[in-house]
């Protein structure tokens, strides 16, 4: 493990400061690429414009006629939280406009990703004109021409990376398609979904649709897009923060969505003090639980509800499916643990693994916890159909994982029965048989592209702050801006004395810290072990209310 310190341009920083920034926010902006204050200030009349969007333009235009001519319009989603707020924007959009509209989520475990042909056949028995595919479709070549023999027009949205064939969808709106100049690369698929009803209300403006109704007011949606976008790990441009901030600020008034206020109520936190980090931690996990374990369909309708009641029902129900679903990655963590206990991890440059009785709703998350534990490319296999297994892999910053896997394919035409992804995450599925050739094939691939030193963890720290100075609200200012994929969160290394520790629910460590001589309150999560007298460690700062004491408390990440 190597840990550096942040590189801060100080001119920048400067500038910042003299802008009116917060001195240590201008610190941390500036070591993260933020030269002016115009870069800083997240303001929704400087999104990219829609205009801007490859095809976007002609799909307003398809679906502007369609709403006219009151077409049947399908949306048929993802299965995981990008997938559930894409299909959410995309209905509730659509009705705003006029349109009739429907959806359909395929259930994962019958029917795989992406628009299949059985999808499709699915579909037809609910006598649509039009599909719209989000989060996904990119790579539904057969499917696109099983609709297109049933006469259905395949709207496509995604933002996954297209392979060597495109579908021949009717229109295809993908930031990541070749000819697309769109700067931002990293919207994902519900903010590719909100800039396609941003164009479709221009078009429908233009049209005069609006002459007599009230115009649709979509940064209702904001707080949907927000959560999609910050689940689904993508990078956080200054575009992407945009769009997060506004939806965190809706979240912030307690006037979001009745689906996303009912399943905060599950995790008992405080709206107006809401972080980009709760999304990811406290709310897409909740929603996520639905696709891993039983059907989005369930997510959706939380999401879609417009009775609190009826959202927060639907939410118990999702609390009931997570709390399985940790149970379930418990047991298979400890599975993983004993097939890891046999392999030499330090001499590969890989992980893959696979055991019968994993659920294959819950590999994405072990590999995911197994990336950050080893920093490997990872990808874990659970049994799907008779002899096939489908595999979920997480990647490293210095890899490509779609790229890892299309390399294979084309070393092996026949292994790779399915794959999709990009450079974090990916996809696949292989024949049962096929694994071991796979294991190799996947290590061969992955030396030949990055050395040993890729594997060396890289943690990259702030400056310390100064507790003489730094005062509550600053923490809280701190850490209300929108952090997350590509423009982390600040962290910091520190040198402890420990003061008093004891064990909480019998798996964190509640602890006081000795720093820069002040006892400060600190947790560090899932550590049930008590630590020497003297530690060096990873912390980030949080600031913590309880019955009016307001307090600066450490989290620590890992011990050093």
């Amino acid at each position: 493990m190597l840990i550096k310190s942040k590189k801060i341009d100080n001119t920048a920083a400067e500038a910042l400061v003299n802008s009116g920034l917060n001195p240590y926010l201008a610190k941390f902006y500036a070591a993260r690429g933020i030269k002016h204050i115009d870069d800083a200030t997240l303001s929704i009349d400087k999104i990219i414009p829609p205009s801007t969007l490859k095809n976007n333009g002609l799909m307003a235009s398809i679906l502007a006629d369609a709403i006219t001519q009151r077409y049947k319009i399908l949306i048929i989603g993802d299965y995981d939280t990008d997938g559930a707020t894409s299909t959410a924007v995309a209905v509730r959009a659509l009705r705003m406009m006029g349109a009739d509209v429907d959806y359909l989520v395929p259930n994962r475990f019958e029917f795989g990703y992406g628009l299949t042909p059985e999808i499709v056949d699915l579909a037809k028995q609910k006598n649509p004109k039009i599909i719209i595919t989000v989060d996904n479709g990119i790579a539904s070549v057969e499917g696109v021409n099983q609709a297109n023999k049933y006469g259905i027009d395949v709207l496509i949205t995604d933002h996954h990376l297209p392979g060597d064939q495109l579908p021949l969808a009717k229109c295809i709106v993908n930031p990541n398609q070749h000819g697309c100049d769109f700067p931002s690369k990293y919207l994902c698929g519900v903010g590719v979904i909100f800039y396609v009803m941003l164009a479709l209300r221009a078009e429908l403006r233009k049209r005069e649709h609006f002459s007599e109704d009230a115009e649709p007011n979509l940064m209702q949606l904001i707080d949907l897009v927000a959560l999609g976008t910050v689940a689904d790990l993508v990078p956080l441009d200054r575009n992407n923060r945009i769009l997060v901030e506004y939806g965190i600020r809706k979240i912030r008034t307690g006037q979001s969505n009745p689906g996303i206020r009912a399943l905060m109520a599950m995790t008992k936190k405080n709206s107006s003090q809401f972080q980009t980090s709760d999304l990811a931690f406290s709310i897409a996990p909740r929603l996520n639980a639905a696709g891993r374990l039983d059907d989005m369909a369930l997510g959706i309708q939380c999401l879609l509800s417009d009775n609190y009641d009826e959202a927060r029902f639907i939410a118990s129900s999702l609390e009931m499916l997570n709390l399985k679903r940790r149970s379930i990655e418990s047991e298979m963590k400890d599975g993983a643990s004993i097939q890891l206990h046999d392999i030499n991890c330090e001499a590969q440059f890989s992980i893959a693994l696979y055991y019968p009785t994993w659920h294959q709703g819950v590999i994405g998350i072990i590999a995911s916890r197994i990336k950050d534990k080893y920093h490997r490319p990872v990808i874990i296999f659970a049994k799907s159909d008779e002899g096939i297994l489908k595999g979920s892999g997480r990647s490293i910053q210095s890899l490509h994982l779609r790229d890892v896997l299309d390399l294979i394919s084309k070393k092996e035409p026949n292994i790779l029965i399915t794959f999709g992804g990009h450079a974090m995450a990916a996809g696949l599925s292989i024949k049962e048989k096929d694994f071991d050739l796979f294991v190799r094939l996947f290590e061969e691939t992955v030396q030949g592209l990055i050395t040993s030193n890729d594997l060396e963890l890289t943690i990259e720290v702030d400056d310390a702050l100064n507790f003489s100075e730094v005062t509550y609200e600053d923490v809280q200012h701190i850490n209300a801006q929108v952090w997350g994929q590509g423009f982390p969160l600040p962290i910091f290394e520190g040198e402890f004395e420990v003061v008093d520790q004891k064990i909480l629910a019998d798996k964190h460590l509640k602890l006081n810290l000795l720093l820069q001589n002040k006892v400060f309150e600190a947790i560090y999560f899932n550590h049930s072990e008590h630590l020497p007298r003297k530690i060096k460690a990873i912390y980030q700062v949080d600031s913590n209310e309880f019955n009016g004491n307001k307090k600066i408390q450490l989290q620590l990440k890992m011990l050093l």
